[in-house]
């Protein structure tokens, strides 16, 4: 057998290109929200959230609110609603004007968990941690179930994950006041709480108008 080539005189072996296509955007914003706003918001809403979820017994939530029913709200929509526009922004490449359509906030104890679900009637979803988060309660993304992947998987123990293989996504570790946003079809949930008491602000918005080539629609919150 012909001893090998030394690297200097080795055949030119062409370099592959990866392209990420398509991607999904998911936009995290540490401290969106100052501690005093964040406290202010757990001491004020946390009483108001007596509805149950249909999903885990350990979950209630308050009525679906907006911005105006609270002058906390409303100083937390002025802190929120730049980076919105950020990410509307990144979702239809120009600055649109948005406003939030609606906010409530989630309390989650021990043991209580989100079903997998996404948000109708709107474009961008968001979370603004108000509480710390045990690490195994993060909020979890997922592949909609009726994407257009292929309908065999190969997924055994020796499969290494990766950005093109994942079923599901974690999110880093929040602290209170960190915001998370995503596009409202994007599926999520979150683990059964293993931690302290819970509690997030979920929102939903949409832009003021869109131009489709002169197909205008215009929105209101």
């Amino acid at each position: 057998m012909a001893d090998p080539l030394p690297p200097d005189v080795m055949p030119f072996m062409p370099q592959p290109e990866v392209k990420d296509i398509f991607p999904t955007p998911v936009m995290r914003v540490p401290g969106a929200l100052e501690p005093g706003l964040v406290a202010g918001l757990v001491e004020h809403f946390m009483a108001q959230a007596t509805q149950e979820n249909n999903a885990s017994g350990n979950l209630v939530h308050t009525a679906m609110l907006r911005p105006g029913d609270s002058p906390l709200l409303v100083e937390a929509a002025g802190r929120l609603t730049p980076w919105v526009v950020e990410f509307g922004t990144l979702l239809f490449g120009e600055r649109l004007g948005w406003s939030l359509k609606e906010m409530w906030v989630n309390v989650m104890d021990k043991g209580g968990r989100q079903a997998m679900h996404n948000h109708a009637n709107c474009f961008i979803s968001g979370v603004v941690y108000l509480t710390p988060t045990h690490p195994d309660s993060r909020t979890m993304f997922m592949k909609s179930p009726g994407g257009m992947e292929y309908s065999f998987k190969n997924d055994h123990p020796g499969v290494t994950t990766n950005a093109y293989n994942a079923e599901k996504w974690i999110s880093p570790q929040p602290e209170p006041g960190d915001l998370v946003m995503f596009p409202s079809y994007l599926m999520h949930a979150v683990p059964p709480n293993k931690g302290d008491i819970r509690v997030t602000m979920p929102f939903n918005a949409i832009p003021t108008r869109m131009d489709s080539w002169g197909y205008k629609i215009a929105f209101s919150g």
